[in-house]
């Protein structure tokens, strides 16, 4: 959800040493590395509007929308020839272990493959980072911090990584399944209790997370993948580039202003140290579209937008919103407070009675249609948009015309203004 939404890279703290439980290659070539030309094609594609199911994606980059990177010549190879130049291109090592069999993602400084192992013949996901770039190098330092320190079953697992002079490849489980809404608008039912089958997976990885001192801070649908096609299929979390991970003991409090704006949480905007409590109120935005099609704060116009979220005003208005519970919407709503402190954690959200019942009591009715026509109807207004704003340095600093109609705690703090790389 969120077409054209930008994500604002935090810096990680220097100071944490975690210990390494996964297999690491290290570099042992010469410093000049041989494949500093890998990463020169450009996208054709163009970057996937954040927050929008896969399916519903237009087939081009939103009219008018202004793109990010290179731009890729008319005459570019088809994409077969493309795999093939990327898998000559990938270092010897991994090629040697790994056979390269699709291009599936891309990112401004990362690529994604999906592999085969040469012996087991088990695919797998490889992320291929640059860490020449400074950006992404944090990107997957931070990443790394991570995944070499969880293994929970709905969590993405890290199974190896390769280091070169100037690139990472990070050799990681294969998720197949397809995004959470995508699965949701394939569907031909989903009820509340199918919502509470989601939550729970959700929420049990994010406790497990917290419990390690790690705090996901960019929780959105598209971060939730199926782990394969069939039905009983789990959820896992994927995506902990944004993520902030703190040894037991350290302070808790965050001040890196990075996340996806449609999530973001208030304390965040305002610029407060602040917790893991952030994930819950992205959690709280993804019940709420999960339950609806449709965002609980939403505006092209980014002040508007952070107004909503700093007021915390939202409404359970239109379809299919009378046809969901009480019990569902008090959910949603000891999520979606801006006290962090009164926010549910992920504990006590499993324990909530409309997640221990799974919608038990709830109507059983089929919320499907409405969801999956609000899903499609945003998107294709989204995709009509022309305008597209970047986070940036300048871009997105708040006018004071909002803090003057925000509560008079708001006035303690320094302008909105979100930063690349800012700690």
């Amino acid at each position: 959800m969120g077409c054209g939404t930008s994500k604002v890279l935090p810096e990680p703290p220097k100071d944490v040493h975690l210990d390494l439980v996964k297999k690491v290659e290290p570099f042992s070539g010469s410093k000049s590395d041989v494949y500093k030309h890998f990463i020169t094609e450009v996208d054709s594609i163009g970057p996937l509007k954040a927050g929008l199911p896969a399916a519903s994606q237009c087939a081009n980059p939103c009219p008018g929308a202004p793109t990010t990177g290179h731009t890729e010549p008319p005459s570019e190879p088809p994409r077969r020839a493309r795999v093939a130049k990327y898998r000559a291109k990938f270092d010897p090592r991994v090629t040697a272990k790994y056979d390269i069999k699709a291009l599936i993602g891309r990112g401004s400084f990362s690529r994604v493959v999906r592999v085969e192992h040469r012996t087991t013949r088990q695919p797998y996901a490889i992320k291929m980072i640059e860490t020449k770039y400074r950006e992404g190098r944090e990107v997957c330092e931070s990443e790394l911090r991570v995944l070499r320190r969880v293994r929970h079953a709905n969590i993405i697992q890290l199974v190896e990584v390769f280091e070169t002079q100037e690139r990472v490849y990070m050799v990681m489980e294969l998720a197949t399944g397809g995004e959470l809404f995508d699965r949701i608008i394939a569907k031909g039912s989903f009820t509340e209790r199918d919502a509470t089958r989601v939550l729970q997976m959700v929420l049990d990885g994010v406790r497990y997370l917290h419990a390690l001192g790690i705090t996901h801070r960019d929780l959105k649908p598209e971060n939730l993948l199926y782990y394969h096609p069939g039905t009983d299929s789990k959820i896992i979390i994927t995506d902990f580039g944004l993520a902030s991970a703190r040894k037991k003991g350290d302070d808790c409090l965050m001040k890196t202003t990075c996340g996806t704006p449609e999530y973001i949480a208030p304390e965040v905007l305002v610029r407060k140290p602040y917790t893991n409590s952030v994930d819950m109120w992205a959690l709280g935005v993804i019940a709420y579209i999960l339950l609806s099609g449709t965002m609980p704060f939403e505006d092209d116009n980014r002040t508007r937008l952070y107004r909503q979220i700093l007021r915390g005003k939202y409404s359970y208005s239109g379809e299919p919103w009378p046809s969901v519970s009480n019990l569902a919407k008090d959910f949603i709503d000891r999520l979606l407070t801006v006290d962090p402190g009164a926010r549910m954690t992920a504990l006590q959200a499993l324990r909530h009675p409309w997640v221990v019942s799974m919608a038990a009591s709830s109507s059983m009715k089929n919320l499907h249609r409405s969801i999956s026509q609000n899903l499609l109807k945003r998107a294709s207004s989204r995709c009509q948009s022309t305008v597209r704003v970047p986070v940036s340095v300048s871009a997105l600093v708040l006018p004071l015309v909002l803090l003057i109609a925000l509560p008079l705690q708001a006035l303690l703090f320094p302008f909105l203004q979100l930063h690349e790389c800012t700690i």
